[in-house]
């Protein structure tokens, strides 16, 4: 009786549920290290990590980002790397901690849904987020909520500043134009001021006072 042999299946490298093109080679992996201006001494240590981590899943490091600022502020070397997914030069981001990667929670879900619109991996050591697992995958659909949480608590917050102003009788919106003043320049020339004077004493530019005076000669 013939003996059924089990099928030798290939080893799959999906990558946010899309079966990887490169098989039969390593994952390309692309690091991003981010510190403050004051942190960056731990800027090997980041690296090292990262690397160490990439060699344990048999990747192979292609891209290297190194960062250093503070706050945040535009992070115009991540950009690199996401220009490099974009190229599919690389195939999975590694980083340190989100918060190396992403400026707010809205951030970093934009950025996460880019990298896997186009197919590339994402990988947090800190927080042990694997976006090329089922698990990682359904983490990242937990940050969308998190994202929309933190959308409403600023539009909260507008809200609640708007009305504040309100109740203590500021004005709300565009301040009001030099035009609304043309009858007083007009009579304040009149009365022989500057128009260098009049522009001080309405606290309003000069420009603007010119313009007035020159569409309708007093």
């Amino acid at each position: 009786m013939p003996v059924k042999r089990a099928s030798a299946k290939r080893k799959s490298r999906d990558v946010f549920g899309h079966l990887g093109k490169r098989d039969k080679t390593a994952l390309r992996a692309g690091l991003y290290a981010r510190v403050s201006t004051n942190d960056q001494q731990t800027l090997p240590m980041q690296l090292r990590a990262l690397r160490e981590y990439a060699a344990r899943r048999g990747w192979t490091t292609t891209m290297q980002v190194k960062e250093v600022g503070s706050g945040a502020a535009q992070r115009k070397m991540r950009e690199q790397l996401i220009d490099a997914a974009r190229r599919r030069e690389i195939d999975v981001v590694l980083v340190w901690r989100l918060d190396r990667w992403g400026r707010s929670v809205t951030d970093l879900l934009v950025t996460l849904t880019e990298l896997e619109h186009l197919g590339v991996g994402f990988v947090s050591l800190t927080e042990a987020l694997d976006l090329t697992t089922p698990a990682g995958r359904a983490m990242a659909a937990l940050l969308a909520v998190f994202a929309e949480f933190e959308r409403e608590i600023l539009r909260e917050r507008v809200r609640a500043g708007l009305d504040h102003a309100r109740q203590n009788g500021k004005r709300l919106g565009r301040p009001l134009t030099a035009a609304l003043h043309a009858d007083q320049i007009r009579k304040l020339r009149r009365s022989g001021l500057s128009k260098s004077q009049i522009a001080r004493q309405l606290n309003i530019g000069r420009t603007s006072v010119r313009r007035i005076l020159s569409s309708k000669k007093s």
